[in-house]
């Protein structure tokens, strides 16, 4: 049998070339060029997504690819040389994760990926109020099972988002104006998703987005019928429910270490409602950032962890356009603070993202790893 080796190319197929004997995709843009026996990877990248090992390769080239060729079944399987999960949890830190839900674990690698490469999940709609409690009394359970059961065959950690979120709430709870009512639907929808659940996730987001760019509390039915005594009773509703869960309170443009939503809002509250026996045991900051904005997240991960909780978390990391050096400063940022214990990335591939023009995930549209997250591999192999 001759020799072969497959490249995955972007556009049109690989070739054998006789002028040196080695395979080339046709020049295009995001193709990873020619690979020639005895030399290294030539033009646009320095590896293809994947080697077959369908096939003996002759002596010279088995040398130069040595390490590629003794780890190519688990390249091909995840799109990517290492798992960022892995090496996450090699430095002491709980995992690395991916967003997802039972429509993106059936299509294309998305699986295959998570599997290979992430050690937890977060569903990204299905848990949310108006998904699996659209109307009083009636729960979805489909979509959230489907990815609970994927996860814990897998030995997947799994992060449930969110029980209270003033969006995509079930228009019957946004109804609710009496005090006793709002109460109690809040504690038995937390009763019966947690419950279903319990020992199975993790970490809940109990309280989503509350606050205010001013660090104010956001006008919702929670807050406009109760106070800001919707924080306890969500929080002891979760508590008593799952005891071993841990219980997060969760927000976005936690990104400025001054910013008045990180200092009045979140660290000034987090603190008086821990005085009073509120058992919020976590602060997640999404990450949702721009090009640039790297280094301020890992900043304010370490203000956040100066309260009094006993551990923080990135929850929904993307980053826009040009966004290595960020990924980077992001990952360094957590593995720096004690107290920081994963980063979730809200997604796999680009053009699955919420907010795809700006490329923000760590996977491009074929699946293949970006440098971003190669960067990522580089600082957690040091």
């Amino acid at each position: 049998m001759s020799d072969k080796i497959v490249l995955h190319c972007s556009r049109g197929a690989p070739q054998k070339t006789t002028e040196f004997g080695g395979f080339c995709c046709p020049v295009a843009e995001g193709n990873p060029g020619c690979m020639q026996k005895g030399k290294a990877w030539l033009r646009y990248t320095s590896h293809p997504s994947r080697v077959s090992t369908a096939v003996k390769m002759k002596a010279n080239l088995m040398l130069l690819l040595a390490p590629l060729v003794s780890a190519a079944p688990t390249i091909e399987h995840r799109q990517a040389s290492q798992s960022i999960d892995k090496l996450f949890k090699a430095k002491g830190k709980d995992f690395y994760g991916a967003a997802t839900d039972q429509g993106r674990l059936q299509a294309g690698k998305n699986a295959a990926i998570i599997e290979a490469n992430f050690g937890q999940v977060t569903p990204e709609n299905s848990m949310k109020w108006e998904s699996i409690n659209p109307r009083q009394g009636q729960y979805n359970w489909g979509q959230a099972d489907y990815l609970v059961n994927w996860a814990t065959e897998r030995n997947k950690t799994i992060r449930g988002h969110t029980f209270v979120w003033h969006s995509q709430l079930a228009g019957w709870v946004n109804n609710l104006n009496n005090r006793d009512q709002l109460t109690k639907a809040i504690q038995d929808h937390i009763s019966a998703v947690g419950g279903r659940y319990k020992g199975k996730i993790a970490h809940w987001d109990v309280i989503n987005e509350m606050f205010n760019e001013d660090g104010s509390l956001r006008n919702s039915v929670f807050s406009r019928v109760l106070g800001e005594g919707f924080v306890k009773i969500a929080f002891d509703a979760a508590r008593a429910t799952d005891p071993s869960a841990k219980l997060y309170i969760n927000d976005y443009n936690l990104d400025q270490p001054n910013y008045a939503k990180v200092t009045r809002g979140m660290v000034a509250n987090v603190n008086k409602w821990l005085s009073q026996g509120i058992p919020i045991d976590g602060i997640g900051t999404q990450g949702h950032l721009q090009s640039g904005g790297g280094a301020g997240l890992a900043q304010t991960i370490k203000v956040l962890a100066a309260t009094n909780v006993k551990e923080v978390a990135v929850t929904e990391l993307d980053i826009q356009n040009s966004n290595n050096n960020d990924y980077v400063a992001v990952t360094r940022g957590c593995l720096e603070e004690p107290k920081c214990r994963s980063i979730t990335v809200w997604g796999v591939r680009d053009q699955d993202s919420w907010r795809p023009q700006g490329n923000p995930l760590l996977f491009d549209s074929n699946y293949n790893a970006k440098a971003n997250y190669n960067a990522i591999v580089q600082l957690l192999s040091q």
